[in-house]
């Protein structure tokens, strides 16, 4: 697809601050590679802090005989105990990195589900049948779900969309942009949490780890918060489509449908298999919310420790939601393509689960190169003292949480611009983000909500984005001429616009102190070594 892009002549030469990150951005290495340049970088580091002494007070651990705070130290990774770690429990490390595990699971599922067709399927139902009146917005929603299905959205929903709004007398290249921008700009915004929350839930509970010790993701820590950027994001995407994209695009000459008459079967009507298909899943659904509500609140309440502390009663529930979006994906696909005949028989079901690992082989070796970066972020105390004296400094300057958060927005976007993965952005930086935020006040499932919101809104704009240049393509089949520089300048409102909602949407969040989910709040204790050693108290 790459290829084919650059083919035309008009899209290599990108000038400008947009032409500038595509270059800057092609120069850095792969993300594989960065975590390991990375790694090299650290080790330089942690021996050069090793030598000066470097230090910080625990914030959660107290000396028994003098009951102060225990002083951490910067330690060398080239240091026998570590190289030792390094080498003898490199599978060790590899495998208990926790995105790892709920990632797979949540896939053999999802992997079932997207192969089965029931995502494709499920998408064009939702869109093919839209009033006009009504398409942007529900292209748009649909969009934002489809994040769900993952990559399926991408490369069903996108072009189907420009061949909607050609049927509806729209301009295309619209339909094409408005979806755009709701899968990828709204790429965090869903009413369900899914396999991204699963994803960067299991960094943010390593990094959390490295500091605190034991410490449980709740997958559904931004559920509320999700849900509520779908309906702030969904008016603005609504409004920049209608107002000032299509207007500038101009009246679409219906005399160039032909360019895309290779896809105008993906608009063709849902076959009567389809549509049962569809019937089963919908039942699929329904068995397994329900399964969950009787194991949340049936005989025995296996889904509730009702022997914990309140707040910690639903913790199992919380765990059990990887194992509940698997056996959901899992089983609707399975209904779907038994009625929809994709599905023959139980085999069929074994290779759509294998070939949805093979799907995550690039994942996998990416993880084992953030793996090791987190871990060894640990084990030179490097990320703990940062966070440490990075709390200190932020509690010094009195900035108030909203203003804070709002900052990790603004960096967290502009990196995006450079490093398009979402878990190797979160990967490279969580393991301080989190900690000091923890320090100040601010729970792990707020400093993941901020994240995700900066992440999202400068998708769309990106070169280096990877589907970037397919977008392209699928505007191409319905103007040749349309270019690189013309698909950012298209996407450039739509970025500014959810970039403003997002902090919007935050600083009011964190100003109300709403829940971002069950059993998630902004705010948290302090731990009290912390607050006893003269680290600062919680912001407001």
């Amino acid at each position: 697809m790459a290829t084919a892009a650059s083919a035309d002549g008009n899209q290599g030469n990108l000038g400008g601050f947009l032409g500038w990150i595509e270059r800057s951005g092609n120069k850095l290495p792969d993300p594989v590679f960065l975590f390991f340049w990375l790694i090299f970088i650290l080790i330089a580091i942690s021996v050069v802090s090793s030598l000066f002494g470097v230090s910080a007070a625990h914030p959660t651990e107290v000396d028994p005989d003098t009951g102060t705070a225990v002083v951490i130290t910067a330690t060398s990774l080239l240091s026998a105990e570590n190289i030792q770690k390094l080498w003898v429990d490199m599978p060790t490390t590899f495998t208990h990195f926790h995105p790892l595990g709920y990632v797979l699971v949540v896939m053999l599922g999802a992997g079932v589900a997207e192969r089965a067709g029931l995502f494709g399927t499920a998408m064009r139902a939702g869109v093919r049948d839209a009033p006009k009146g009504l398409l942007t917005p529900i292209v748009v929603l649909v969009g934002m779900m489809g994040n769900l299905a993952a990559d399926a959205a991408y490369v069903v929903l996108i072009p189907l969309a420009g061949i909607i709004f050609h049927a509806a007398g729209r301009h295309p290249v619209a339909g094409i942009a408005a979806t755009f921008a709701g899968v990828s700009g709204g790429f965090s915004a869903n009413l369900l949490p899914g396999q991204l929350d699963a994803l960067l839930f299991g960094i943010t509970e390593a990094s959390v780890e490295t500091v605190f010790g034991d410490f449980t993701a709740n997958i559904a820590g931004n559920w509320y918060f999700i849900a509520a950027m779908t309906f702030v994001f969904l008016p603005v995407i609504w409004y920049v489509t209608d107002r000032m994209i299509e207007p500038r695009l101009g009246t679409w000459d219906s005399a160039n449908a032909g360019r895309a008459s290779d896809d105008e079967q993906s608009d063709r009507a849902l076959t009567p298999e389809e549509k049962r298909g569809l019937r089963n899943a919908g039942l699929a659904v329904l068995f397994v919310v329900g399964l969950w509500l009787f194991f949340t609140l049936g005989p025995g309440t296996p889904l509730i420790d009702e022997s914990a502390s309140p707040e910690a009663q639903l913790t199992p529930f919380y765990r059990s939601l990887v194992a509940g979006f698997f056996l959901l994906f899992l089983l609707a696909g399975w209904a779907y393509g038994r009625g929809a005949g994709t599905i023959g028989d139980h085999r069929d079901l074994v290779k759509m689960m294998s070939g949805a690992m093979e799907d995550l082989a690039y994942y996998l070796v990416l993880a084992f190169a953030a793996a090791h970066f987190v871990a060894m972020f640990a084990w030179s105390n490097l990320g703990l003292i940062l966070a440490v004296h990075g709390a200190d400094f932020l509690g010094s300057t009195n900035m108030p949480a909203w203003a804070l958060l709002a900052s990790i927005i603004v960096v967290s976007a502009l990196l995006n611009l450079f490093v398009g993965s979402a878990s190797a952005k979160w990967a490279l930086i969580a393991p301080v983000m989190v900690p000091m935020l923890m320090l100040l006040g601010i729970t792990p499932e707020m400093a993941t909500a901020a994240y995700r919101v900066g992440d999202s809104a400068t998708n769309i704009i990106t070169p280096l984005m990877v589907y970037f240049p397919l977008i392209l393509i699928f505007c191409q089949r319905w103007n040749k001429d349309f270019g690189l520089g013309s698909l950012a300048a298209t996407m450039l409102p739509y970025s500014i616009g959810l970039m403003v909602a997002g902090l919007a949407l935050t600083i009011g969040w964190v100003v109300l102190d709403l829940p971002l989910g069950p059993g998630a709040s902004v705010f948290m204790e302090v731990p009290t070594a912390a607050v006893s050693s003269g680290a600062p108290g919680p912001v407001n």
